[in-house]
């Protein structure tokens, strides 16, 4: 996985939402869907977070889109942005959820 510039972060409850957000999120701003986390008994439902990579100013816009969106949808537990992320969070932290087709794409960048 390629270092990332800035980390946002939005967590939902349900996939619909988190569909919802991602797909506002991307046509936003140029960003790129990073990792997909899903975790079952958020709220005693499954709670899914978004992570989305790029520049500062896109990650904080796509994450405001994608924000608004989800809870238009349905709720929204928490978002975040995080400027310069080391690259130790993208390494261990975020390998777990990483999308295949986004390894295979930076790869082949």
């Amino acid at each position: 996985m390629k270092p990332l510039y800035a980390l946002g972060m939005i967590e939902t409850v349900g996939y619909c939402a988190a569909v919802s957000a991602a797909d506002a999120a991307v046509k936003a701003a140029d960003v790129k869907i990073a990792a997909i986390e899903k975790v079952i008994g958020v709220q005693g439902a499954l709670g899914v977070t978004l992570h989305l990579s790029g520049d500062v100013a896109a990650v904080a816009s796509a994450v405001e889109a994608g924000k608004k969106e989800a809870e238009r949808v349905g709720t929204v537990i928490s978002s975040h942005v995080i400027p310069r992320t080391h690259s130790n969070v993208a390494e261990r932290l975020l390998s777990a959820f990483t999308l295949a087709s986004v390894n295979q794409r930076d790869e082949e960048e």
